[in-house]
């Protein structure tokens, strides 16, 4: 800002803050408008076109609330509260299904033939496969005729 004020740039100054003052009280009076429910004409083409609003279910309502109850449970860190929302979820639950000791001792002997043959195959198959390089070498000399 200069340091010598004129009376020209005080005048200035004072329109430019009265501008300023006049948009600001127009915006305070279309948010009152706002508030009371009546719009003012700047306000209304800013707005959408308001649609129907769909209306939901009894149910409905009650599965999104038990939802969001199990949400902000696990978010606590509670348990899970056991107000199901509809009838069939009022239906006993099913039992956890487990295995017999008769079955587990199938897989059990069923791993351990299995880690058998992979390792007794391991071996086998090393052997296997140095056998036949051993005979191509053998038949590579016999056949370029050169004997050692």
């Amino acid at each position: 800002m200069p340091t010598r004020l004129t009376s020209e740039i005080i005048a200035a100054a004072i329109d430019g803050f009265q501008g300023q003052k006049k948009r600001v009280e127009q915006q305070i009076a279309e948010l009152r408008a706002m508030l009371s429910g009546k719009t003012a004409g700047a306000a209304t083409t800013l707005e959408a076109p308001k649609r129907k609003r769909r209306k939901m279910s009894a149910a409905g309502r009650r599965a999104i609330a038990e939802a969001q109850q199990k949400r902000w449970a696990r978010i606590r860190g509670e348990s899970v509260p056991s107000a199901p929302a509809t009838t069939e979820a009022r239906k006993a639950p099913k039992a956890k299904r487990r295995i017999s000791a008769e079955g587990m001792k199938r897989i059990i002997a069923a791993t351990k033939k299995r880690w058998r043959l992979a390792k007794a195959g391991k071996g086998a198959s090393t052997a296997k496969k140095a056998a036949p390089a051993a005979k191509k070498v053998a038949d590579k000399k016999a056949a370029t005729g050169t004997i050692e």
